[in-house]
């Protein structure tokens, strides 16, 4: 029988899990996965924490320990979320070993709230990277404008990094160029390039789901032909751009050197609109080098009925293009959609972080002792 999740791998795909929670690491079902269903490697995000710890009641013993020190509310976020991070990096360092750095890694975001602020982006990566201290760890910065020299200054230091919240090719071109930026300093100040490693993350659905809503309000013939075709036009026309900078003079430097290729990653895999396939995201961006990160509901389906025809990406380059060109030949404003979504990004996950925050204030004052609040609501 076909397994699409060992397709995936065999073709050059590594299958992540866009998932984090105490349940998935208690229940063994983290381990069950990296041994038996491909899934080498986490990504989580302010978003998936918040609904971790507002369901059941796995974090209470945990938080009630906390609370007894008077911890603060961000202290009490820091410590759940890199214990859970630290605890899932453990369960896939076995993969992290067995693929020499490759794989097994665990990414955990900065607070969004500082997405535009690159000294505090800097800091609070420093500070997750020292407290998770796991050499699998990946510390996720957004790719904003600020948040890009912190990219190359986390990189310079021997942070490994994941970019995130990437939409556009144009600012993916930005974030390759902040990663050679940091390995070579990294070189410069003697750090084992081997040991650092980045992945850039493309997200995909959003821009369909923006882009077919305006191709809605069109209504021709020509713009529903156009429904579904941007989001993959996009994610290939990305693969050529890493394509074109891994083939550089100063890329082949850096890897004689010892530097890790940053892979691209597939991020935002679940497809919004029912009526598309729901392995959409995943069969259709198949290339060797690249991750794909899905949430649960696509992990399952891509198991039970993806279909897996090798490589989906290279050769459809000018087609990719054509898409793009015909978007813009109807109106469609590809820089201002990818601000847009850039900008709704870091809103939404900072929104995440506040819902988070206020879940952990709340638990805390529950199982304070009389007397003994915490340090500081929100």
């Amino acid at each position: 029988m076909s397994d699409p999740l060992a397709d995936l791998s065999r073709y050059g795909v590594s299958v992540w899990l866009d998932d984090l929670s105490r349940e998935l690491l208690d229940t063994g079902e983290l381990h069950r996965l990296a041994t038996e269903s491909q899934v080498t490697g986490i990504t989580s995000n302010p978003t998936i924490f918040a609904s971790a710890l507002a369901r059941g009641d796995r974090y209470t013993e945990q938080l009630s320990a906390l609370a007894a020190r008077g911890a603060s509310v961000d202290d009490a976020v820091l410590a759940v979320t890199t214990d859970d991070v630290r605890a899932a990096a453990d369960v896939l360092r076995p993969v992290y070993d067995a693929t020499d750095g490759l794989d097994g890694r665990v990414s955990i975001e900065v607070d969004p709230r500082l997405a535009h602020d690159t000294g505090q982006t800097l800091a609070a990566a420093r500070q997750l990277w020292r407290t998770v201290d796991r050499p699998n760890a990946m510390i996720k910065i957004p790719a904003t404008v600020a948040g890009l020299p912190a990219v190359t200054a986390a990189l310079a230091e021997g942070i490994s990094v994941n970019v995130t919240l990437i939409f556009s090719l144009t600012r993916y071109r930005a974030v390759m160029e902040a990663h050679l930026d940091g390995l070579e300093a990294a070189r410069a100040a003697g750090h084992d390039l081997s040991r650092i490693a980045s992945v850039a993350s493309f997200f995909v659905s959003r821009v369909d789901t923006e882009i077919d809503k305006r191709l809605d309000i069109l209504a021709t013939d020509q713009a529903r032909s156009l429904k579904g075709t941007a989001a993959l036009a996009n994610a290939r026309l990305a693969y050529q751009a890493h394509e074109e900078v891994v083939g550089t003079e100063r890329w082949r430097a850096l890897a004689e050197a010892g530097a890790r290729v940053q892979r691209p990653l597939w991020a935002s895999t679940g497809v919004k609109d029912p009526a598309y396939p729901d392995t959409l995201y995943v069969t259709e961006l198949v290339a060797p080098g690249t991750v794909n990160t899905m949430p649960s509901p696509t992990l399952r389906a891509v198991a039970d009925h993806g279909v897996v025809t090798g490589d989906t990406v290279r050769g459809r380059y000018e087609e990719a293009s054509e898409v793009l060109d015909a978007l813009d030949a109807l109106g469609i404003d590809y820089p201002e959609v990818t601000e847009l979504l850039e900008r709704e990004g870091v809103e939404k996950f900072a929104k995440s972080w506040a819902d988070l925050l206020r879940t952990v204030a709340g638990e805390l004052a529950r199982v304070s002792a009389p007397g003994r609040p915490p340090q500081d609501t929100v």
